[in-house]
């Protein structure tokens, strides 16, 4: 069984969402909290982002929030996190988060949860590291993007086994699983990303 003790979020961090939404982020953040996985995080108090935060808060979780000193300024962030780390830039962020974590998780969420799915994936892809990442397609929000990302194997942009760098599930409680039981990812994979 894979050694994780800490999982990156990739969220929305909008307060305007549909609210199973923020019931599946409850949800997920309750279970992180029962089985001692610290969550790495945007840092933000809003959104599904604040809301897996102060469920883990209120279970007795760890959260580690990771936010942009230009975001500190505007006071987004969450003032209850167990440690918060500030970066210089939004890419400093994402650098931090994904060297400290050991899986990452994409819930739905806008263009920054895209951007920073995106880049999690081609550095997998490049093997710069081989870490577990999993989607949760909650009422089908990723269909679409899922759909996309096996057009790309068929249009050849990129290898079939690019196709199974990642994992999809429909509820809070199968991620867990689905980061446990992903197959371990060649180191090597760069040697495969030439088409």
């Amino acid at each position: 069984m894979k050694r994780v003790k800490k999982v990156a979020i990739y969220c929305a961090s909008s307060t305007k969402i549909r609210p199973d939404f923020f019931s599946a982020a409850r949800q997920l953040g309750i279970i992180f909290a029962e089985n001692d996985i610290t969550m790495v995080f945007g840092g933000g108090n809003m959104g599904l982002m604040g809301e897996m935060a102060d469920a883990m808060l209120a279970n007795k979780g760890q959260f580690i929030g990771v936010i942009p000193d230009f975001m500190v300024e505007q006071e987004w962030h969450h003032l209850q996190c167990s440690e918060l780390i500030v970066t210089k830039s939004m890419s400093e962020r994402k650098q931090t988060i994904e060297t400290i974590s050991d899986a990452f998780v994409a819930l739905p969420g806008g263009i920054g949860t895209m951007d920073e799915l995106f880049e999690c994936m081609v550095d997998k892809q490049l093997g710069l590291h081989t870490k577990p990442i999993v989607i949760l397609n909650m009422d089908g929000y990723y269909d679409k993007l899922v759909e996309f990302l096996h057009q790309l194997v068929e249009e050849q942009m990129m290898r079939p086994v690019f196709g199974t760098m990642f994992e999809v599930v429909k509820r809070p409680e199968e991620v867990l699983p689905a980061i446990m039981n992903m197959p371990e990812w060649d180191k090597n994979a760069r040697k495969h990303a030439k088409i």
